[in-house]
């Protein structure tokens, strides 16, 4: 005759040792079950040594936990075993329910030996699949969105267009400059106009009198040094500002 308290005796011990602190007894009356016998509780995450799946198995690990609750029948483990399953962190119902029936029939099929660490294993490895399948259809979401081309719109800005634009730009601010200017400016003969070297070479021929008086003057003023690749700098950067904002808005003109 069998003595079955004996072998629930020796499968509880076994279980302790193996799974220590994820397995616990409980009260009869949190399991969920029908019964006033003792119930435990083991707690079950996904399967970590997925080498294939690591990544998404640890992200599990830390996200997805049940809890296996089962209690011994009276002639257990020639008849299954009472067996529920609660969330205790990311499962939904549908899930549990799911699983329930898959562990259920795994009883069934290995009645007459210790079954409860094999429905342990298979709920590891029920819960690695599930939801490894879950984040793999995320990862993949989020790699087609990457893969997504975002086409600009308008023409692209190249060293050509740019210093195309630059001499239409830089002809379109000299007939503006050229609308201010005063009439009588405009009517001076090229002859009466004196160019930047005419203009400093007369001022050297004036003698040392106007040389002295410079030098005079460059005594009691500090020198100022004025850098002409500064202002060219500037204004290059604010033609380009100019240029990039004037293609913009013909853009969304378009």
């Amino acid at each position: 005759m069998t003595d079955y308290v004996q072998e629930q005796e020796m499968e509880i011990e076994a279980l302790e040792a193996i799974l220590m602190d994820e397995f616990k007894e409980i009260h009869s009356s949190e399991s969920g079950l029908n019964t006033s016998n003792r119930c435990f509780q083991i707690t079950i995450s996904p399967q970590e040594e997925d080498e294939g799946i690591y990544t998404i198995i640890r992200f599990c690990y830390f996200h997805i936990r049940l809890a296996l609750i089962f209690s011994h029948t009276e002639k257990y483990p020639d008849e299954p075993p009472l067996l529920n399953v609660s969330s205790l962190k990311g499962i939904h119902s549908g899930d549990l329910k799911i699983l329930k029936e898959k562990l259920e029939q795994e009883a069934v099929e290995n009645l007459g030996m210790a079954m409860i660490y094999t429905l342990v294993s298979s709920a590891k490895d029920w819960l690695s699949e599930r939801f490894a399948q879950e984040n793999d259809e995320g990862v993949e979401d989020d790699e087609a969105k990457k893969e997504e081309v975002i086409v600009p719109h308008g023409e692209a800005v190249t060293v050509e267009t740019f210093l195309a634009w630059r001499e239409r730009f830089e002809a379109e601010l000299a007939l503006e400059r050229a609308k201010l200017m005063p009439d009588a400016a405009l009517s001076v003969s090229k002859e009466k106009k004196l160019t930047g070297r005419q203009w400093f070479e007369s001022g050297r021929a004036s003698g040392k009198a106007a040389i002295a008086t410079a030098e005079e003057s460059d005594e009691d003023v500090d020198d100022i040094d004025f850098d002409d690749d500064d202002f060219e700098d500037d204004e290059e950067e604010d033609m380009l500002e100019h240029y990039l904002a004037e293609k913009t808005d013909s853009s969304s003109h378009s």
